[in-house]
């Protein structure tokens, strides 16, 4: 190997190491993304099961009216 291959390959390893530094990187944003959208989806499961349970009870309510 002379020294003009060397270089080349000593740039082109440089550069591998980049990608893998932004691709690590990368990857950690993807997955905090993840955690926090699971979080967010989680919250709203919650409050629709609130909301829902609100709902019957009104109807329920209601109901309970209307045979009165």
């Amino acid at each position: 190997m002379d020294e003009l291959d060397l270089k080349k390959l000593e740039t082109r390893v440089d550069d591998l190491i980049k990608a893998v530094d932004r691709l690590q990187q990368e990857n950690k944003t993807l997955r905090d993304s993840q955690t926090n959208l699971m979080s967010e989806r989680n919250q709203l499961v919650e409050k629709t099961e609130l909301a829902r349970s609100r709902v019957e009870a009104m109807i329920e309510k209601l109901k309970a009216m209307e045979n009165e």
